[in-house]
């Protein structure tokens, strides 16, 4: 039962967040919802970084470019023309290429969020992945528009504000990436008792 009360999560604000001076209205949700950061840091990520951080798996490359192709279809776009190529593998890699290049554009803002069932929680709060889809009341919903179809065709990443870990195995390895254990704190927030 403890471990999931102390579950943790990966939580980025990523440049376009930190740009729009976002990080305060992130950091506000999480804790308001009852979670606690217990660890803080804005990094501007060097691209070795980043590639560490995203998946290398030929698989990852694969669901990558198959939702990037699944994009163009929905939106009558032809995949061949805007990206010179339909494979999905090599679209998974150009988008993989996207995304370091826009997670190394600017600062982003490095913490880990702690409290019961913390990934299905910070992740509710972010939203949808894809900002067009994301509910309103949610951190992507109230805060950004970006469409995928719009950023295949331009070859850049969705600026959708925030990243959050999905699973506890990804939670693990991407807290090891961007903290040492001496940055993680430990602490009591005055309504635990009361909260669980």
């Amino acid at each position: 039962m403890k471990e999931i009360k102390q579950e943790k999560t990966l939580v980025l604000v990523k440049p376009d967040g930190v740009k729009r001076g976002l990080v305060g209205e992130v950091i506000k949700r999480i804790e308001r919802r009852g979670l606690k950061v217990i660890a803080l840091k804005m990094v501007w990520a060097g691209k070795d970084h980043i590639y560490k951080h995203l998946p290398e798996s030929e698989e990852w490359m694969e669901r990558l470019g198959q939702k990037t192709l699944k994009t163009f279809a929905e939106y009558g776009i032809d995949a061949l023309k805007a990206q010179g190529t339909d494979d999905p593998k090599e679209i998974g890699r150009m988008v993989k290429g996207a995304l370091i290049e826009y997670l190394t554009s600017g600062p982003v803002v490095a913490m880990v969020a702690q409290g019961i069932h913390a990934i299905d929680m910070v992740r509710k709060l972010a939203g949808h992945t894809l900002p067009v889809f994301a509910e309103m009341g949610t951190i992507r919903g109230d805060y950004s528009v970006d469409s995928p179809s719009v950023a295949n065709v331009e070859r850049r990443a969705i600026h959708n504000i925030m990243h959050a870990s999905e699973t506890p195995e990804e939670a693990s390895n991407e807290i090891g990436l961007w903290f040492s254990k001496e940055e993680l704190h430990e602490y009591k927030r005055a309504e635990e008792d009361i909260m669980f």
